[in-house]
Protein backbone atom coordinates (compact mmCIF):
# COMPACT_ATOMS: atom_id res chain seq x y z
CA UNK A 1 0.00 0.00 0.00
CA UNK A 2 1.11 3.45 -1.01
CA UNK A 3 1.79 5.36 2.56
CA UNK A 4 0.06 8.53 3.58
CA UNK A 5 2.61 11.00 5.02
CA UNK A 6 0.37 13.49 6.91
CA UNK A 7 2.82 16.71 7.42
CA UNK A 8 1.58 19.24 9.69
CA UNK A 9 3.54 22.29 10.63
CA UNK A 10 3.67 21.87 14.19
CA UNK A 11 2.40 23.39 17.36
CA UNK A 12 3.35 23.88 21.07
CA UNK A 13 -0.22 24.36 22.11
CA UNK A 14 -1.44 21.17 23.68
CA UNK A 15 -4.91 21.81 21.86
CA UNK A 16 -3.85 22.32 18.32
CA UNK A 17 -1.39 19.17 18.75
CA UNK A 18 -4.64 17.22 20.01
CA UNK A 19 -6.80 18.80 16.79
CA UNK A 20 -3.63 17.47 14.12
CA UNK A 21 -3.72 14.04 16.25
CA UNK A 22 -7.70 14.22 15.79
CA UNK A 23 -7.20 14.30 11.66
CA UNK A 24 -4.77 11.96 11.71
CA UNK A 25 -7.49 9.66 13.80
CA UNK A 26 -10.33 10.73 11.54
CA UNK A 27 -8.09 9.67 8.29
CA UNK A 28 -7.66 6.38 9.46
CA UNK A 29 -11.07 6.11 10.53
CA UNK A 30 -12.49 6.16 7.12
CA UNK A 31 -9.51 4.02 5.74
CA UNK A 32 -8.75 1.02 7.95
CA UNK A 33 -5.56 -0.62 7.36
CA UNK A 34 -4.24 2.77 5.99
CA UNK A 35 -0.26 3.19 6.38
CA UNK A 36 -0.41 7.10 7.86
CA UNK A 37 2.86 8.15 9.05
CA UNK A 38 2.41 11.91 11.03
CA UNK A 39 5.06 14.09 10.70
CA UNK A 40 6.15 17.80 11.16
CA UNK A 41 7.74 20.62 9.59
CA UNK A 42 8.43 22.71 12.61
CA UNK A 43 8.72 22.80 16.23
CA UNK A 44 7.51 19.23 16.95
CA UNK A 45 8.81 15.84 16.38
CA UNK A 46 9.30 13.67 13.77
CA UNK A 47 10.69 16.18 11.15
CA UNK A 48 9.91 14.99 7.59
CA UNK A 49 12.97 14.07 6.59
CA UNK A 50 12.75 11.36 9.44
CA UNK A 51 10.25 10.17 7.92
CA UNK A 52 11.11 10.32 4.70
CA UNK A 53 14.22 9.06 5.40
CA UNK A 54 12.16 5.75 6.94
CA UNK A 55 10.54 5.36 3.74
CA UNK A 56 10.77 1.85 2.85
CA UNK A 57 8.06 2.07 -0.61
CA UNK A 58 6.00 4.58 -2.18
CA UNK A 59 3.88 7.41 -0.83
CA UNK A 60 2.02 10.36 -0.88
CA UNK A 61 2.61 12.95 1.50
CA UNK A 62 -0.04 15.27 2.19
CA UNK A 63 0.67 18.59 3.58
CA UNK A 64 -1.62 19.48 6.49
CA UNK A 65 -1.23 23.23 5.68
CA UNK A 66 -3.68 25.37 3.89
CA UNK A 67 -1.14 27.36 1.18
CA UNK A 68 1.83 26.31 -0.74
CA UNK A 69 4.41 28.31 1.12
CA UNK A 70 8.18 27.92 2.20
CA UNK A 71 7.04 24.96 4.10
CA UNK A 72 5.82 22.89 1.31
CA UNK A 73 8.06 24.12 -1.46
CA UNK A 74 11.29 24.07 0.39
CA UNK A 75 11.18 21.78 3.54
CA UNK A 76 8.71 19.37 2.17
CA UNK A 77 9.80 19.35 -1.07
CA UNK A 78 13.72 19.07 0.35
CA UNK A 79 12.80 15.83 3.01
CA UNK A 80 11.41 13.66 0.01
CA UNK A 81 13.45 14.57 -3.03
CA UNK A 82 14.43 11.83 -5.01
CA UNK A 83 12.26 9.64 -2.80
CA UNK A 84 8.93 7.52 -4.54
CA UNK A 85 6.81 10.16 -3.43
CA UNK A 86 4.71 12.90 -4.60
CA UNK A 87 3.37 16.12 -2.84
CA UNK A 88 0.24 16.98 -2.99
CA UNK A 89 -1.45 20.20 -3.27
CA UNK A 90 -1.95 21.77 0.49
CA UNK A 91 -5.63 21.87 1.58
CA UNK A 92 -6.41 25.52 1.47
CA UNK A 93 -8.23 25.89 -1.88
CA UNK A 94 -10.25 22.66 -1.40
CA UNK A 95 -14.12 23.90 -2.34
CA UNK A 96 -15.13 21.63 1.37
CA UNK A 97 -13.05 23.78 3.29
CA UNK A 98 -14.16 27.39 1.69
CA UNK A 99 -17.65 25.86 2.15
CA UNK A 100 -17.00 25.27 6.06
CA UNK A 101 -15.08 28.63 6.41
CA UNK A 102 -17.81 30.13 4.85
CA UNK A 103 -20.30 28.48 6.88
CA UNK A 104 -18.50 29.24 10.58
CA UNK A 105 -18.35 32.90 9.35
CA UNK A 106 -22.30 32.67 8.92
CA UNK A 107 -22.80 31.50 11.97
CA UNK A 108 -20.72 34.22 13.63
CA UNK A 109 -24.22 36.49 13.41
CA UNK A 110 -24.53 39.53 11.14
CA UNK A 111 -21.33 41.44 10.48
CA UNK A 112 -20.44 44.91 9.16
CA UNK A 113 -17.24 43.21 7.98
CA UNK A 114 -15.70 40.42 7.58
CA UNK A 115 -11.77 39.65 7.98
CA UNK A 116 -10.09 36.65 6.82
CA UNK A 117 -7.14 36.02 8.44
CA UNK A 118 -4.28 33.89 7.68
CA UNK A 119 -0.90 33.22 9.18
CA UNK A 120 0.87 35.13 6.65
CA UNK A 121 3.75 34.03 4.70
CA UNK A 122 7.13 35.38 2.85
CA UNK A 123 6.06 33.16 -0.58
CA UNK A 124 4.19 35.61 -3.17
CA UNK A 125 2.60 32.81 -4.27
CA UNK A 126 0.98 31.51 -0.71
CA UNK A 127 -0.53 35.20 -0.22
CA UNK A 128 -1.86 34.87 -3.89
CA UNK A 129 -3.59 32.14 -2.59
CA UNK A 130 -5.13 33.63 0.81
CA UNK A 131 -6.35 36.50 -2.00
CA UNK A 132 -7.77 33.52 -4.30
CA UNK A 133 -9.92 32.50 -1.00
CA UNK A 134 -11.03 35.64 -0.40
CA UNK A 135 -12.45 36.02 -3.11
CA UNK A 136 -14.07 33.20 -3.10
CA UNK A 137 -15.79 33.57 -0.23
CA UNK A 138 -19.45 35.88 0.68
CA UNK A 139 -19.16 39.31 2.64
CA UNK A 140 -16.06 40.51 0.50
CA UNK A 141 -13.83 39.73 3.37
CA UNK A 142 -10.76 42.01 4.16
CA UNK A 143 -7.35 39.91 4.39
CA UNK A 144 -5.11 40.48 7.60
CA UNK A 145 -2.13 38.34 8.45
CA UNK A 146 -1.39 36.27 12.19
CA UNK A 147 2.22 37.44 11.14
CA UNK A 148 4.62 38.41 8.45
CA UNK A 149 3.36 40.49 5.70
CA UNK A 150 1.17 43.47 5.99
CA UNK A 151 -1.45 44.44 7.24
CA UNK A 152 -1.87 42.64 10.45
CA UNK A 153 -5.07 41.85 12.07
CA UNK A 154 -5.39 43.96 14.45
CA UNK A 155 -4.67 46.71 12.49
CA UNK A 156 -7.37 45.56 10.03
CA UNK A 157 -10.19 45.77 12.72
CA UNK A 158 -9.04 49.16 13.89
CA UNK A 159 -9.13 50.32 10.06
CA UNK A 160 -12.82 49.00 9.39
CA UNK A 161 -13.71 50.45 13.11
CA UNK A 162 -12.49 53.55 11.81
CA UNK A 163 -14.72 53.52 9.11
CA UNK A 164 -17.75 52.54 11.08
CA UNK A 165 -18.27 48.71 11.22
CA UNK A 166 -19.79 48.16 14.58
CA UNK A 167 -19.86 44.36 14.13
CA UNK A 168 -16.79 42.37 12.79
CA UNK A 169 -16.10 39.00 12.48
CA UNK A 170 -12.72 37.49 12.02
CA UNK A 171 -13.06 33.78 9.35
CA UNK A 172 -9.81 32.10 10.49
CA UNK A 173 -8.30 30.63 7.76
CA UNK A 174 -5.78 28.80 10.16
CA UNK A 175 -5.76 24.48 10.82
CA UNK A 176 -5.13 24.76 14.53
CA UNK A 177 -4.69 26.31 17.73
CA UNK A 178 -1.73 28.04 18.76
CA UNK A 179 0.06 31.34 18.57
CA UNK A 180 -1.72 32.53 15.99
CA UNK A 181 -5.30 31.89 16.35
CA UNK A 182 -5.38 33.07 19.97
CA UNK A 183 -3.62 36.14 18.49
CA UNK A 184 -7.02 36.87 16.47
CA UNK A 185 -8.96 36.93 20.04
CA UNK A 186 -7.44 40.11 21.31
CA UNK A 187 -7.57 41.38 17.98
CA UNK A 188 -10.65 43.58 18.79
CA UNK A 189 -13.20 41.64 16.44
CA UNK A 190 -16.66 41.08 17.74
CA UNK A 191 -16.54 37.30 16.74
CA UNK A 192 -13.55 34.64 16.09
CA UNK A 193 -13.94 31.36 13.99
CA UNK A 194 -12.88 27.91 15.25
CA UNK A 195 -9.87 26.73 13.74
CA UNK A 196 -10.61 24.59 10.55
CA UNK A 197 -8.93 21.17 11.85
CA UNK A 198 -12.19 20.64 13.94
CA UNK A 199 -13.99 19.88 10.64
CA UNK A 200 -14.31 16.67 9.78
CA UNK A 201 -14.27 17.40 5.90
CA UNK A 202 -10.36 18.15 6.61
CA UNK A 203 -9.64 14.38 6.99
CA UNK A 204 -11.75 14.19 3.98
CA UNK A 205 -9.78 16.11 1.93
CA UNK A 206 -6.78 14.69 3.21
CA UNK A 207 -7.69 10.80 2.08
CA UNK A 208 -9.15 12.41 -1.38
CA UNK A 209 -5.73 14.01 -2.11
CA UNK A 210 -4.23 10.33 -0.70
CA UNK A 211 -6.31 8.22 -3.11
CA UNK A 212 -5.55 10.86 -5.95
CA UNK A 213 -2.07 9.81 -6.19
CA UNK A 214 -1.61 6.78 -4.79
CA UNK A 215 -2.47 4.82 -7.76
CA UNK A 216 0.16 6.91 -9.62
CA UNK A 217 2.85 6.64 -7.25
CA UNK A 218 2.92 2.99 -7.00
CA UNK A 219 2.85 2.52 -10.83
CA UNK A 220 5.32 5.55 -11.81
CA UNK A 221 7.78 6.26 -9.09
CA UNK A 222 10.26 9.21 -9.18
CA UNK A 223 10.86 12.32 -7.65
CA UNK A 224 8.67 14.88 -5.84
CA UNK A 225 7.05 17.75 -6.72
CA UNK A 226 5.19 20.65 -5.47
CA UNK A 227 2.97 21.33 -8.02
CA UNK A 228 -0.98 21.75 -7.01
CA UNK A 229 -1.92 19.59 -9.85
CA UNK A 230 1.34 16.71 -9.55
CA UNK A 231 -1.08 14.14 -8.70
CA UNK A 232 -3.48 14.61 -11.90
CA UNK A 233 -0.45 15.60 -14.59
CA UNK A 234 1.81 12.52 -13.33
CA UNK A 235 -1.80 9.98 -13.86
CA UNK A 236 -2.69 11.73 -17.35
CA UNK A 237 1.39 11.12 -18.45
CA UNK A 238 0.77 7.55 -17.63
CA UNK A 239 -1.92 6.98 -19.85
CA UNK A 240 -0.62 8.54 -22.11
Amino acid sequence: MTALVLVAHGTRSAAGQAQVRAVASAVRRRAPGIDLRLAYADVQEPHVREVAAALDGPAVVVPLLLTAGYHVRVDIAGAVAGRPAVVTAPLGRDPRLLAELAARIAAAGPADAVVLAAAGSSDPRSIAEVADVARALPGDPVVGYAAGPSPRVPDVVARLRAAGAERIVVGAYLLVDGVFHRGLARAGADAVTAPLATSPVVAEAVLDRWRAAADVTSATPGPADVSPSVAWAMRAASRA
